[in-house]
């Protein structure tokens, strides 16, 4: 007999305050390399803002900590994953 446990947001270190939707900013120092406008190349996101399209608390149905929950969508073609305390609602 399968058992489903169901874990509180909260207790998965991801700040309940953001919820997917929230317009965000990027308001530390973060340096990605898979921008598309700047291919291998360091880019850093503080001060680009975006949308929260989720905030990973499961996989496959079972509950994770990620360390990067925070999933923000910047253009059509740009995603990244994120800590909550680089993010800032705007």
């Amino acid at each position: 007999m399968a058992v489903e446990m169901l874990v509180e947001p909260q207790k998965l270190g991801v700040n309940v305050l953001m919820k997917v939707g929230d317009r965000v900013r990027v308001n530390e120092s973060v340096v990605v390399y898979h921008h598309p406008e700047h291919r291998s190349q360091a880019f850093d996101l503080k001060g680009s803002e975006g949308e929260i399209v989720d905030i990973v608390t499961q996989w496959q149905g079972r509950p994770v900590s990620a360390n990067l929950p925070v999933l923000v969508q910047f253009s059509k073609k740009f995603k990244a994953h994120l800590r909550e305390n680089e993010l800032e609602i705007i």
